[in-house]
Order: structure tokens, then sequence, then C-alpha cells
């Protein structure tokens, strides 16, 4: 019986020759129990809108489904990605797939999640939203577009950035027989614990020395901003509060390219506002609330530790590691203030007003121990679909050693590295990055 149910399919052009599809299905909300009720997924399907003289059918094209990163985040519409033009030269078609919970995939949000119940029950239906859950998904869904395809064109390809990287190994792990091949640009299948979030405060740690070493000058500033923000916290347009601890969190973006000039300028312009206003003004207010989007991805601050873990509580393990580390005291003058990196905080609900009714939850959420194992060693060790992945050394959210240990696991995989790409090169160096993916593909290593 199959599991899924394509609901409504719409498709339509944009510039660029694409032929977009919209498509809607309803999957199992627990795959444990089929019957207990349904989710709605939403995908959008790209091909290329041409009409040559020998005309590839639907059948005779590699489907590529790609898995954003996250967790908590969905994708945008095909035509927005670099990498889609690469990827169709080679003769696939992409499905961009909003995981469950995202998008428009029965999307989750403080008053969706409250229809749940109480805390407890809210946390219970958090469990359904990891990436075991995601590859079913995915798995359920590839047998409905294939159900007409011989036999041989039923596999297909995958790819993943950073949390779609670590689904593409739990597909890897637990449904391998529905894998042509798979890419991942980084992605760690180590489960948390806090060696990692150790390791990821020290690569903070190492991009904010980068940061004040090119604009020396924002230590002054950013101290002149957080006493400010001390004294008087200020209302954002979101609802939430600015105060010093949220400001910092910018920090965020530091292993993006790019981002480190993006909070130079925030804090240009807010140190500007001061010296002229001794206020910020709307437009800067403004600027910060949207440099960090947790009120419209409240998946992201619930699932961000245990979406990782297996056999194991994640107690907000980022915040505890953090305190160990002098570099984020606030009340230490003679440190320039460190801003955080892609850590998430049980503080966050008194600042971000999105998050405000769901401390009980994700407090609930944190303390699970029970989650079941997310991948499988002795399966990746037996592994026998073409896996190519790219590793970033200076990646700072996901660690270089972390990355090659799940590298080594995985039986048959080919591994890109380097020293000059960071976290979003598969968006900001899109060509580069395909290339050197593509030549894994098409070579061969005696």
């Amino acid at each position: 019986m199959a599991l899924a149910k394509s609901l409504e399919r719409k498709s339509h052009l944009v510039p660029g020759k694409f032929n977009i599809s919209e498509l809607f299905f309803e999957v199992p909300k627990d795959y444990s129990k089929p019957a207990a009720g349904t989710l709605r997924i939403f995908a959008r399907s790209v091909k290329r809108a041409e009409k040559p003289a020998n005309v590839d059918t639907e059948k005779e094209k590699k489907q590529l489904p790609w898995r954003v990163g996250g967790p908590g985040h969905e994708c945008r519409s095909p035509q927005n990605y670099a990498f889609v033009n690469p990827i169709l030269d080679k003769g696939y078609q992409m499905l961009f797939l909003d995981q469950r919970g995202t998008g428009l995939s029965t999307p989750i949000s403080a008053a969706t999640l409250a229809l749940q119940g109480k805390p407890e029950e809210q946390a219970d239906y958090l469990r359904l939203f990891r990436a075991d859950s995601i590859v079913h998904d995915c798995e359920a869904i590839r047998k409905v577009l294939t159900d007409d395809y011989p036999e041989e064109k039923k596999k297909w390809s995958i790819m993943g950035q950073s949390f779609g990287g670590f689904c593409v190994v739990t597909y890897l792990s637990k449904f391998p027989e529905g894998l042509k091949e798979g890419r991942r640009t980084v992605g760690s299948h180590v489960p948390l614990s806090v060696l990692e979030a150790q390791s990821s405060t020290e690569k903070v740690i190492k991009r904010n020395e980068v940061y004040y070493r090119k604009y020396p000058e924002d230590v002054e500033r950013v101290k002149i901003i957080l006493s400010y923000l001390g004294q008087e916290p200020r209302s954002l347009p979101s609802g939430g509060m600015l105060t010093p601890r949220r400001f910092l969190q910018m920090g965020l973006g530091f292993g993006f390219h790019g981002c480190i000039d993006d909070v130079h300028e925030v804090v240009l312009r807010a140190h500007t506002n001061l010296t002229d206003f001794k206020l910020l003004t709307r437009s800067t207010l403004t600027t910060i609330d949207n440099f960090l989007k947790f009120d419209d991805h409240v998946l992201y601050w619930l699932l961000h530790e245990p979406c990782y873990c297996q056999r194991a509580s994640s107690e907000w393990s980022a915040e505890r590691v953090g305190k160990t580390f002098s570099q984020f005291d606030l009340n230490a003058e003679e440190n320039p203030p460190y801003f955080t990196g892609e850590m998430v905080y049980s503080w966050q609900s008194e600042d971000y007003a999105e998050l405000a009714s769901l401390r009980e939850t994700a407090d609930i959420v944190s303390t699970i121990s029970d989650w079941p194992d997310l991948y499988s060693s002795e399966q990746l060790a037996q592994n026998t679909v073409p896996l190519y992945s790219a590793t970033y050394i200076e990646d700072m959210y996901v660690d270089y050693d972390f990355a090659m240990q799940t590298a080594a696991k995985i039986k048959g995989c080919k591994t890109f590295v380097t020293n000059v790409m960071y976290h979003n090169a598969i968006t900001g160096k899109a060509a580069e990055v395909m290339g050197e993916l593509m030549k894994l593909r098409d070579d061969v290593l005696d």
C-alpha cells in the first residue's frame, strides 16, 4: 500500500526557460502509526522548458531532490538557486522539497503548534519532525512519482546542504534501495555531544578574531551599542526586544561568504545613529530585526540541537558549553564583545515574540533522551550507493574533523576538500562547488 498520495500538480513557465511544477502530497504524520493522521508536503519540480526535436520523456530524466539546511527552513523557488542550471545541464530534473514543518509543508509556528494541545503534547508532536521522518517522506514521494516508471528508472539521486546533507546520510542508512547516487555539501553525522558544542564554540571564537582584525574600530563601536541596549532594550518591529545578547546573535552568519561585512554594516549604522541621535532609527531596528529569522522559523529554535540527538538529551548544550568560555562573558570589560554563532539559547523566548509561548515546550524537548538512531554505522560501512561530498576546512558550523569522520564511515564516499570556501558555498560559489562534485562523479580513482 502506498504511504504517500499525490494531491495536486500545477505547472507554469518562469524566466530562464524553467518549467516549474508545484506539487502537494499527503503523507502519514507518524510512519510507525500510518493511520494516525496525515501531513501535507509541498514540493517544486523544475526542468528545462525546451522543445528539442528528440524530446526526452520525464521518465528518461534523472530525478534529483534537493534538501535545504536548517532544520526548519523551506526551499526558495528554483530560479533563485545558482546551482540549478549546472544540474539541469547534466540531464537532471530537480525536486525542491519543503521538509515537513517548513514552508508549505504543514508549517510549524507558535499558533499551529498550539493546536496540538499542551506543551507535553506539542513536544510529542515535534518528535515527528527529525531526519528519520523527513527521509520517510522522501521515499514515500519517490514511490508515488515513479509508480509507472520502468523498474530500472525508479531510483533517484539526492542532494543536500548542511542539515540536508545530514538527511542524505540518514537516507543512505534507511532506504539505500531507493537511491541511484547522493551528493552532500557539508553535513556531519556525529550525534550531538558536548564535544561537538565545544568545537563549534571554538570556531566562532576564531571567526570573531577575524572580524575584529578586519574591523578593529568595531570593538569600541560594539561596546557603545551594547552599553546603550543594556540601559534601554529597544522594541523591534516584529514585537521582540533588542537586548545586548540578541544583538550579538548576528554572529550566526559569520561562517557565510560576505556576512562579516554585513555585520559590520549593521554595526556602523547603529553606531552612527547613536552618535547623531542617541537612539536607533526604525530603519536600523528593522535591519537588525530582519537579520535573524527565529520568529519565522521556530522549528529551528525548537529542534536545532535535538534533531541531532541519538539516545541522549540536548539540554541546551551550546548554552551550557558557552558559559565555560570567558570570551562570551559580557561583564568582562577587558574583552572585545564576542558575537555568538549558530547556537540556540533558552533565553530567546524572552527576546523573540514568536518564541515567548514556546519556552515550556522547548524545555521538554531538550530533556527527551530516548531519541531513536538516525543512521546505521553497519549499513554505511557496506554502502553501495555512490556518494559525492564537499567538505570545507574553515566551516564554522560543521567541524572538519567530524565531517571527515562521517565520510570515512561511508563506503565509497568521494570527498572534495578545500580551505577556500565557507558553509554557504553551494549558493555563494555554486559553479565551483558543482563543478568539483561533478568531477567526483565523472572521474575514477585508481
